[in-house]
This record gives structure tokens, C-alpha cells and sequence, in this order.
């Protein structure tokens, strides 16, 4: 038996046991501090805690009285739960009887009520169907009467029409003709009908007979033969020129085309190609026959065309190509007697008629307007002066230079309407232009011979050759000269000319009057002459012609930003589709190339002038110098030349102040390395000679420093690109006399300040400085060897590396030396 009440209770247990899950669950619903509710409860473990104690066995009886107590509270609440689920399924189903039931009821109310509607639609529509009917009838009466008014209307219109066409009276015609085509237009669908077909065939008839009509009439007024009409038009014919607006435009057309084909009839008689008056010399009568015609037409007929055909400036118009056609048949036979003079008059003449036209007229008439206009670019030289006072729109324009330009629209559409007849012509202009500035470059040239190179002013600055002015004037008188004849082909060619004598001015007055230095040879030029050679004198220039160069570089710097805008220019007036053939770019380089060459000179002017110096200084006995005193004479002698020559450049160049700083970097360039060069040849050296090279190197250092506002009242700093290059030269020059200053023994230390303090690990550098320190060949080899050892390793992935960058000290440390090596020198002195 006690093993069967232990087996029951495992499976007790075991059926006891929950899922985790569902204890979660539990415990979130009905929380509890009970041990018997905890799901892991041990009996024993409950036990011991009731009775920790033997003394606490006492109270054994009163303990069990609460569990059993507990026990009936458990099971009275299990047999209530129990006793209260027995109901539940019954009342479920009930509930569920009672919502089909409310269900069923409520599907019978809405059939009810859409039983309801489907017989309410039903007796809508029966009320609504009269009604409907009685709609339509009052549609159908309302279109029936008003298309058999139409009809009436019709009929009566033809009826009327075809007796006022018979009987001429065009002014009733003109009103009743519209009344009548826009009533046709009504019975379109309708012209499956005899009558209505009918009706229509005789509403074309009468148009037709209208038409023929009124051109036999304008006929007979204005033949084609014989003279005009005599006395001014009749009201027949104005009422007809309002009925020619309802018929079809051919017909106004043709009377248009007749009555000007009369009127100019004369014109093409007085002016034909055989007469005098029809050559180039008498295009001004052309011109004030026309003005005579115009002025006779408005009295006489003005008022006999309707204002919206513009009769006065149609026929304008046909004048204008009548007289193209004639212009360019009669020069194209006589195309050996025109000359400049001529042409040009009669392309003023021709441009001044057109232009009057445009202030008379708006140009409606045209199909075509030949006219390209741009608004001016800013004023900043002579090609791009305003030839108009400026509108508060060019402003805006101005203050936006950055927004694409857009051809705006033209404000003469006349414009080239006759003269466009000159531009197969206008080659005899271009050549002459060729002449003309071939002229004017010869002029240029010997101006220059006989009035020699400007005069130095000091005060002025370099001053831009007045022929530089004088020709780009006179590029743009030519510019905009041919731009009002043509804006095709002739202007790329006149561009080619202007290409031509930009060279040409380049080479012949800028180039060619570059100053060269005299010698006994003679053909070399400065270049050769300025090239190293000890002992000898190299010739110096003079301030006139330092000032003569200053002048020529800015002059080229002048045409090179003339030049740029003259390009822009020459873009803006030439037709769209030509504007990639307009380039100026090698003339800009040729100036560029000037420019060069200037400052070149002058570079090596001031360079050549301190090479005798640098030799004194290569051929003094630095070995024997005793003491350190204050620079030395060829020091006092470069500063001498600097400050002759710097001060003048610089005032000649003021207003380009960017090449002379182009002058400076390579005047510094040119002169560091040298001044380099020769200190290698000094050797050997003390260290009292290398101490007061080392004080000569810092003067020049500071003069260079100082060399872009040397001599000059106005102290500006120098531009930092410059200052680098100074100060990274000339501390190189003073790192290498360190070296020679630094004692040989130890070797080793020799070789490693050597290679820390000079950022040079050639082998050739560092054989010159040996030699600088006087050392013997044997003690040279084994320092070479030494020095190889010591060099330190290429970076990875370069090859055949000449040199290597090493750290070298700052402006700053190297200045604080060299005041350290002065205050040594006062002190000895």
C-alpha cells in the first residue's frame, strides 16, 4: 500500500507539472508570496521551515489545524468553480440562438426596404417620363426653329448677295458676305441635303464672281499699261478692298501684288542698269524717289486700303528688294570700278535708309529678318567703349558677368535688306583694311626709329607705346565699320588681317626694338653676351634702356588683355555659326612670349651686373683671413647693383605689378644657384673665413628679403611665393658653410652633420665641400667611403634615387644662429 500511494503521488506530480510558459502566466495573473504556489514547492523544505526547532514541535497540533483549515477554504473554492462551469456551454448556445435569431430579423427589415425602393424608383421614372419627353420635343422645336431662321437667313443672304455683286455695291457687300459664310457654317452636317448643298455652291459661286470682279475692277482703275488713274480712289474701291478681306487672301494677294508692281513701275524704268543714275555714285536719288512715292501714295490712296494690310510698307519692302536685286546685277558687271570710297558711301547711304525705315515702320510685312545685335560688355577699352548711353538693363547685365549672353531681338529688322547686296563685294574693303594697316605698321616703326626709345620718367611708370593705342582704335573703328556691313565671312576675314598685324606688330615694334648690348662682335645678342666669363666686362644697360624694356613689357601686356577682349568682341558681332572660327590665341601667346622676353632681359641685365662681384669673391684667400669684420666689398657691390637697378624696374613697372614679381622669383632663381656655384670655388676656407662668409650670406639673404620694396619710400611685405624661394636658397647656402665650420674629427659626427643639417645626399656635394674644408685626397677617400655607409636607405619602391629629403632646420632656428654668430663677432672685435 505504501508503495502504491508513492507511485500515485510521483504521477500526481508529474501531472502537476507546468510548462514554464504558462507558470509565467499565472504568476503575472494571480501574483502570490505563498510557498505552496511557487511551481518548484518541496515539502520537506516547507516543513523544516514551519518547525526549525525541537521547541517548535509544541505547536504541531495548531499548524495542522491551519493546513486542514486551509485544505476546506481550497477545496470549497475548487467545487464552486466547478459547480459554476457546469452551466456554461448551455447559456453559450442560448446566446448563439438568440444572435441568429436578431440576425434573421434583421435581413427581413432590409429586403422590406429594398422592396420599397426598387417600387419608389419605379414610380419616379413613371412621373419623370412625360417629362423627359416633353424635354426633348422643346429641344427638338428649339434647333428645328432656330435652323430654318438660319435657313431663312441663308436664303435671303445669297439672294441679296448675288444682286449687290451685280449692281457693285460692295460696301453692303463687305457685311452681308460675313453674315452669310458664318450662317453657312451652321448647316455643315446638313449638306447631305439638295437645298442645302444648293445654297452653299451658290455662296462660292458669288465669291468667285466677287473676286474676278473686284480684280477687273482694280484692273481697270490701275492698268497694268499707260498711266495710273488720275485723281484720287474711289469709295467703289475702298468698299472692295473690305470685301477682299472676307473673300479668299489670294485674292487680296493678287490686288496687293498688282497695285505695287504699278506703282513701281517708273522705278524700274528710271533706274535700269544703263542709265547714269543707277551707278553707286547716285544711290541717294534711289533713296529720294522712294521717299517722293511714299509721300504720294499716303495723299492719294491712303485711305483706300485698310490699315491692317500696311500698304505703305509693303511697299517699301518691295522697293528694298527690287533694289537689291538691281544694286547687285549692275556691280556685279561693273565690279572693276568699284572702289573703297565708293562702296563704303553707298553702304552709308543704304545703312542710313534702313534705318530710317525702322523708325517708320515696325516691319510686320517681313518673313525674315537678317539682324544679329548683342548688348556691349563693360567698358574697359577702346573695344568695348558704349557707342550708346548706358540703360538700367546693360547695368544689370554688367552686374552679372557670369550669366550666358542672349542675342536679344533685333532692333532694326530692316537691317540688311539691301545691303546685303555689298557683302560679295566687300573684299575690296578687306584689302584695303590690308593696306591700310601694313601702313600703319610701317608708320609705327619708323615713328619709333625717328623719335628713339621713350624718355625715362620715374614718376610716370613705365608708360604703354602710344602706337599700341593707335592701333587697336583703329581696330575697332575697322571692327565695327564691317560689322554693320556684314556679320559672315568678310569679318573672319578682316579677323585674319587683324591676326596678321598683330604678329607683325609683336615681332617689328615690340621684339625688334629690344635693346641689345654693343660689343666687339657684332650679331650677338644679349643672351650670349650675358653669359659667365671671368675676367671679362659685360656692357651694362643704361636707364634708358631698362626703361625702354619696362615699356615694351607693358605695352605687351596691354595688347595681350587688348587682345583677349578684341576675341570677345570679334565673337559677339559674327554670325553664331562662325563664332568657333574666331580665335586669337596664338597672337595672345606671341605677346605672352614678349613679355617673357623682357623680363628675361632685365633678369639677366641685373644678374650679369653682380657676376663680377661672385668672381671676386670665388678668387679672395679665404684661408688667410684673420678676423671677422663687417661684409665684405663684393657684398657692398651686389647691394649697389640691386639697388640701382631694382628701384627703377620696379617704378617702370607699376601697373603691372605681377611681372615684377614674375622679375623678382626669377632674379632669385637665377642669382641663389650661382651664388652657390661660386661658393663652392672657395677653397679651401678657415673658420674665420667660412664665419664671415656665413655673415656675408645672411646680408645677401636680407637683401633679397627686402629686394620687391628695396629703395622704395612705401614699405610693402614681399609676396610669400618669392619670400619662400629666398629663404629656402639662401639657408641652404648657409647649411653648407656650417658644414665647413663643423670640425672633421670624428669622422662619423662630420658625416652625420652633414647629411642632418643639408638636405643633398650627392656624393658630388659633399666631395665640393671637402675640398671647401682643404682636406687631402686620402683623407677625402676614406670620408667618401664613410659617407656612402652612412647614408641612409632609399624609401621603399624607389629607384636609382639621386637624393633624399631630409629635415632641415627652420627660418627660425637659423636666424637665431646667425644673430648668435654676430654677437661672437662683436665680441672678438
Amino acid at each position: 500500500m505504501e508503495e502504491d500511494e508513492l507511485d500515485f503521488a510521483d504521477g500526481l506530480e508529474a501531472a502537476l507539472q507546468l510548462a514554464p510558459e504558462v507558470q509565467l502566466a499565472i504568476e503575472q495573473v494571480f501574483p502570490s508570496q505563498d510557498p505552496l504556489d511557487r511551481a518548484d514547492f518541496n515539502a520537506v523544505e516547507y516543513i523544516n521551515t514551519l518547525f526549525p526547532t525541537e521547541q517548535s514541535l509544541a505547536n504541531i497540533d495548531d499548524v495542522v489545524n491551519k493546513i486542514k483549515l486551509k485544505i476546506r477554504r481550497l477545496d470549497d473554492n475548487i467545487r464552486t468553480v466547478v459547480r459554476g462551469h457546469t452551466n456554461v456551454g448551455q447559456d453559450g448556445r442560448q446566446a448563439l440562438e438568440e444572435a441568429q435569431k436578431a440576425i434573421q430579423q434583421l435581413f427581413g427589415k432590409i429586403k422590406d426596404i429594398k422592396d420599397k425602393a426598387e417600387k419608389s424608383e419605379q414610380m419616379v421614372k413613371e412621373i419623370t417620363r412625360d417629362i423627359k419627353q416633353l424635354d426633348h420635343a422643346k429641344r427638338h422645336l428649339t434647333t428645328s426653329i432656330t435652323t430654318l431662321n438660319h435657313l431663312h437667313m441663308l436664303a435671303g443672304g445669297v439672294d441679296s448677295l448675288e444682286a449687290m455683286t451685280r449692281r457693285r455695291q460692295y460696301g453692303e457687300v463687305a457685311n452681308l458676305l460675313q453674315g452669310v459664310v458664318n450662317v453657312l457654317e451652321h448647316f455643315n452636317k446638313y449638306m447631305g441635303i439638295p437645298q442645302i448643298r444648293q445654297l452653299s455652291e451658290r455662296v462660292k459661286a458669288a465669291q468667285n464672281e466677287l473676286g474676278q470682279q473686284i480684280l477687273a475692277d482694280f484692273e481697270e482703275a490701275f492698268p497694268s499699261q499707260g498711266t495710273r488713274r488720275a485723281g484720287g480712289p474711289s469709295n467703289v474701291l475702298r468698299d472692295a478692298c473690305l470685301v477682299a478681306n472676307v473673300l479668299d487672301p489670294r485674292i487680296k494677294q493678287e490686288i496687293i501684288k498688282k497695285f505695287i508692281k504699278q506703282h513701281l513701275s517708273e522705278y524700274l524704268v528710271l533706274f535700269q542698269e544703263n542709265q547714269d543714275v543707277a551707278w553707286l555714285d547716285k544711290i541717294d536719288r534711289r533713296y529720294a524717289w522712294i521717299k517722293r512715292q511714299l509721300v504720294d501714295y499716303e495723299e492719294k490712296y491712303g485711305r483706300m486700303f485698310p490699315q491692317e494690310w500696311c500698304m505703305t510698307e509693303r511697299i517699301a519692302v518691295d522697293f528694298c528688294h527690287i533694289t537689291r536685286t538691281e544694286l547687285a546685277k549692275i556691280m556685279r558687271t561693273r565690279a572693276k570700278e568699284i572702289e573703297v570710297k565708293l562702296l563704303l558711301f553707298a553702304i552709308q547711304r543704304t545703312t542710313n535708309f534702313e534705318g530710317l525705315l525702322a523708325k517708320r515702320f515696325s516691319g510686320c510685312t517681313l518673313s525674315d529678318v537678317v539682324v544679329k545685335k548683342t548688348e556691349p560688355p563693360p567698358n574697359t577699352n577702346p573695344f568695348l567703349e558704349d557707342d550708346t548711353p548706358e540703360t538700367e538693363e546693360a547695368m544689370l547685365e554688367k552686374s552679372d558677368i557670369d550669366k550666358p549672353k542672349k542675342p536679344k531681338v533685333p532692333e532694326n529688322p530692316f537691317h540688311g535688306i539691301v545691303s546685303k547686296c555689298f557683302e560679295p563685294h566687300l573684299y575690296v574693303y578687306i584689302e584695303s583694311q590690308d593696306r591700310n594697316l601694313s601702313e600703319l605698321i610701317d608708320r609705327f616703326v619708323g615713328d619709333f626709329k625717328a623719335q628713339g626709345p621713350p624718355k625715362p620718367n620715374v614718376d610716370e611708370g613705365g608708360a604703354v607705346l602710344p602706337s599700341c593705342a593707335d592701333l587697336f582704335v583703329y581696330y575697332k573703328k575697322c571692327m565695327v565699320q564691317c560689322s554693320q556691313l556684314s556679320t559672315g565671312e568678310p569679318m573672319i576675314a578682316l579677323t585674319t588681317i587683324f591676326q596678321k598685324y598683330l604678329r607683325e606688330y609683336a615681332w617689328k615694334i615690340l621684339s625688334g626694338n629690344l635693346p641689345k648690348t654693343t660689343s666687339s662682335s657684332s650679331g650677338l645678342t644679349i643672351t650670349s653676351l650675358l653669359k659667365e666669363k671671368e675676367g671679362s666686362e659685360v656692357a651694362k644697360f643704361t636707364l634708358e634702356e631698362l626703361c625702354l624694356i619696362c615699356s615694351i613689357l607693358s605695352t605687351a601686356e596691354y595688347c595681350l588683355a587688348t587682345t583677349q577682349q578684341l576675341e570677345e568682341k570679334l565673337k559677339e558681332k559674327v554670325d553664331v555659326s562662325l563664332v568657333e572660327r574666331i580665335n586669337l590665341t596664338g597672337e595672345m601667346d606671341t605677346f605672352s612670349i614678349v613679355i617673357s622676353n623682357s623680363i628675361q632681359l632685365l633678369v639677366q641685365d641685373l644678374d650679369a651686373a653682380c657676376d663680377p662681384a661672385l668672381t671676386a669673391m670665388s678668387k679672395m684667400q679665404w684661408q688667410n683671413v684673420e678676423h671677422v669684420g663687417d661684409q665684405s666689398p663684393y657684398v657692398t657691390s651686389v647691394i649697389l647693383h640691386i639697388k640701382q637697378n631694382v628701384p627703377i624696374i620696379r617704378d617702370n613697372l607699376a601697373s603691372t605689378r605681377k611681372y615684377f614679381t614674375q622679375f623678382c622669383i626669377k632674379f632669385a632663381n637665377s642669382f641663389i644657384p650661382k651664388f652657390i656655384n661660386h661658393l663652392f670655388k672657395c677653397k679651401p676656407i678657415s673658420m674665420v673665413g667660412a664665419e664671415q662668409l656665413l655673415l656675408d650670406t645672411h646680408s645677401l639673404k636680407m637683401v633679397l628679403l627686402d629686394l620687391p620694396s628695396i629703395g622704395s619710400q612705401v614699405v610693402r611685405k614681399a609676396p610669400a611665393s618669392y619670400t619662400k624661394i629666398v629663404v629656402k636658397g639662401m639657408t641652404r647656402a648657409e647649411m653648407i658653410l656650417k658644414v665647413v665650420m663643423a670640425p672633421h674629427e670624428p669622422p662619423v659626427v662630420f658625416v652625420d652633420n652633414y647629411i642632418k643639417l643639408l638636405a643633398d645626399c650627392s656624393t658630388d656635394t659633399f666631395q665640393k665641400i671637402l675640398d671647401m674644408k682643404g682636406l687631402k685626397r686620402s683623407e677625402q677617400s676614406s670620408m667618401l667611403d664613410l659617407f656612402r655607409q652612412r647614408l641612409p636607405a632609399p624609401p621603399s619602391g624607389v629607384e636609382n634615387a639621386g637624393s633624399i629629403s631630409l629635415t632641415a632646420p627652420t627660418p627660425e632656428q637659423e636666424s637665431s644662429r646667425i644673430r648668435k654668430l654676430e654677437k661672437l663677432i662683436k665680441k672678438r672685435l
